[in-house]
């Protein structure tokens, strides 16, 4: 099967001197890619890259990155890519999980991860002057890369995506997002987080630009808009909710996205942004992408309106050749309407766990309603079909009791983001010394001359009294997971009663 790695050669032989990336050390074209990728290709092949070969590649984001990424699907091989900034231990942990057989990094890295994994050194020139064969086709069933994900347990898992459910995505976004050549996208994922591989492969399958900067350019704001502004960017691809916030709060930044035609969220509920007016801050397509890991990074989307409803959480329809099921805990559907669990199946859906074929049968389940031999994966995402399509209801592991009712801290987090002084809200759930839930409130923003009263006070034109904060913890900023998300984790494990 066809695969990126075709298309950027295919844009090489077209259009040679059309920029492909823009990275810190400079300018690289499709032509210069192309010839990158074919040289990996050799070194791969060469160290034994064959279909089911995990392939680590622990390099710096860049230009090596992109086109080993793109070599080891060429190969019909599996990739896994590494965040060079993690500490090894954890490192090593996903290498082994993975079951990674080939490492590929530069000079500057390889002592990183050592144990006798076999090494490609992608800076040191081939050894030999006759390259083997050009690779078969790819095999669509073959594994083409792996991803880690931790779920509700905290214990990283490796997810194994294969060359068809990839390919799809990957050319089912060019096509929803309307990608193309006069198209300049931004690298926001970190490497190591299967954001990152939509970030990086669907512009380049559309012929578009990439650019590729520091990642500590990404996390400022005033950094991170002067860089939209300096190249030009019209797409941001894997933004979280989290971190638009966080932009929206920044003092003294005027249309921080203006050129900015297609944002896309995901990874967290959209809902407290739009609660908090946060729409305005896009100019252009705003996107909510829904879809775990386990299902090839997205299954809905839905394009929010210019003015959203702030009290809906809306993630739209399933992509063509996916199965989205709303089911009550006897596998029966649920009406339009009523809340459920969802449950994803068709294009896109893992094997499986690598390694873990227990907690595979838990949550890889057969399909009821499908033919023979299919599947559904269990999100543990509660949901409801709408007439504009899927609204997400929150997680069957966050949810809490409290007082007899059943409470979904985001719904407290969009109420405290509508607040004018909040710019970031994380609400965790705790138990205090007589065994009662309750909620804790994390914010930030200008808040010296708020008061907990007056926070309740604004909370109280909205919500009821059970889903009210006992307290308030207010922060300089709320910590983040390394893919940008709220580290909710952190926050609930670091606080007191």
């Amino acid at each position: 099967m066809r695969t990126v790695a075709d298309d950027i050669a295919a844009h090489a032989a077209r259009h040679p001197e059309r920029i492909a990336l823009t990275t810190p050390t400079g300018e690289v074209t499709y032509a210069q890619l192309a010839a990158r990728v074919d040289e990996f290709t050799r070194l791969l092949r060469a160290g034994g890259a064959r279909p089911e070969t995990v392939c680590a590649i622990a390099v710096e984001h860049g230009t090596e990155a992109v086109a080993a990424m793109a070599a080891v699907l060429r190969c019909g091989a599996a990739f896994l890519t590494l965040d060079v900034g993690q500490p090894r231990d954890r490192l090593a942990a996903f290498v082994r999980s993975a079951g990674a057989r080939l490492l590929l990094t530069t000079t500057a890295h390889a002592s990183l991860l050592g144990d006798g994994l076999p090494t490609v050194l992608l800076d040191r020139p081939a050894t030999t002057d006759a390259p083997p064969p050009p690779p078969p086709p790819a095999d669509p069933h073959a594994l083409a890369y792996v991803s880690h994900t931790s779920g509700s347990t905290g214990e990283p898992s490796a997810v194994l995506i294969e060359h068809h459910s990839l390919d799809t995505y990957l050319r089912d976004t060019v096509h929803a997002f309307g990608l193309g050549p006069d198209t300049v996208a931004l690298q926001t994922a970190p490497l190591g987080y299967d954001a990152s591989i939509r970030d990086t492969l669907a512009p380049l399958l559309a012929g578009a630009r990439l650019v590729i900067v520091d990642r500590a350019r990404l996390l400022r704001p005033e950094e991170f808009a002067r860089t939209v502004r300096e190249h030009r960017v019209t797409a941001l691809l894997s933004v979280t909710p989290s971190f638009l916030t966080h932009l929206a709060g920044a003092s003294g930044l005027a249309d921080p996205l203006a050129g900015v035609t297609l944002a896309a969220t995901s990874g967290e509920s959209l809902r407290p942004f739009l609660a908090a007016g946060g729409r305005a801050l896009v100019p252009g397509r705003l996107v909510n992408q829904y879809g775990p890991t386990e299902c090839t990074m997205t299954t809905t989307r839905h394009s929010v309106p210019a003015e959203p409803d702030p009290s809906a959480d809306l993630v739209g329809v399933p992509r063509a050749g996916t199965v989205v099921r709303v089911l009550d805990a006897d596998l029966e559907p649920v009406a339009d309407g009523a809340v459920g669990e969802v449950y994803i199946g068709g294009e896109g859906l893992a094997r499986g766990y690598g390694g873990r074929a227990a907690r595979t049968a838990e949550s890889f389940v057969p399909d009821p309603f499908g033919p023979p031999g299919t599947r559904l994966y269990r999100t543990g995402d509660l949901g409801w079909w709408g007439s504009e399509g899927l609204h997400y209801a929150g997680r069957t592991d966050r949810q809490v009791k409290i007082r007899g009712y059943r409470v979904d801290p985001a719904e407290v987090e969009g109420a405290l983001l509508a607040h004018p002084g909040i710019t970031g809200a994380v609400v965790t759930p705790h138990t205090d010394d007589r065994g009662r839930v309750y909620l804790l409130a994390h914010v930030t923003g200008a808040l010296s001359g708020t008061t907990d009263a007056a926070l309740r006070g604004h909370l109280a034109r909205s919500l009821p009294p059970h889903l009210m904060p006992r307290r308030f913890q207010r922060l300089d900023a709320l910590p983040t997971t390394r893919g940008g998300k709220a580290d909710r984790r952190r926050l609930a494990a670091g606080s007191t009663r």
